[in-house]
């Protein structure tokens, strides 16, 4: 069975969005271990200079890479990331299986992306549209497509 942790930085406050999160989890309970880890995001005042910014995705970095081991299959959520299908997404799903890579971790940054440090850490980075999404909203769209991801690989109905 796939071990999938999802590592967010920030909390969630919407009640819409954890209802959502919670819906998904039951449903990826057949197909996955899922632990969704939120890491503390850093104060981010509206201007920040880059080099403000610079350090807080690198305090926010350090945080991800500390819950990271050497032997997860790390894949970065990056609005710059390689685009897949949902067949493709399914398809990366199994590859990783087929290849024993079962410890899968799916990184969501915080609003002003992520470090460089945790971009070479990536084994793949993945964007699932050129738009931006708030990372909150982010969680459940992942957690969706991860589901349609399992439902495809096992010739399951889905929506199209």
């Amino acid at each position: 069975m796939l071990q999938i942790k999802i590592i967010a930085i920030g909390k969630l406050k919407e009640k819409y969005l954890q209802e959502g999160i919670k819906e998904y989890t039951k449903r990826l309970s057949a197909y996955a271990k899922l632990d969704i880890m939120e890491l503390p995001d850093e104060p981010c005042p509206e201007k920040l200079s880059p080099a403000d910014e610079d350090r807080v995705k690198e305090r926010e970095g350090n945080r991800i890479l500390k819950a990271v081991s050497s032997n997860d299959y790390v894949i970065l959520l990056d609005v710059q990331g390689k685009t897949l299908d949902s067949p493709g997404f399914s398809k990366l799903f199994e590859d990783l299986a087929l290849s024993g890579r079962s410890n899968l971790i799916f990184i969501v940054g915080g609003s002003l992306g992520v470090s460089q440090s945790v971009k070479n850490r990536a084994d793949i980075s993945l964007s699932f549209s050129k738009l931006t999404f708030p990372h909150q909203l982010m969680r459940l769209i992942l957690l969706e497509q991860i589901y349609r991801a399992n439902r495809i690989s096992r010739g399951e109905p889905y929506h199209k």
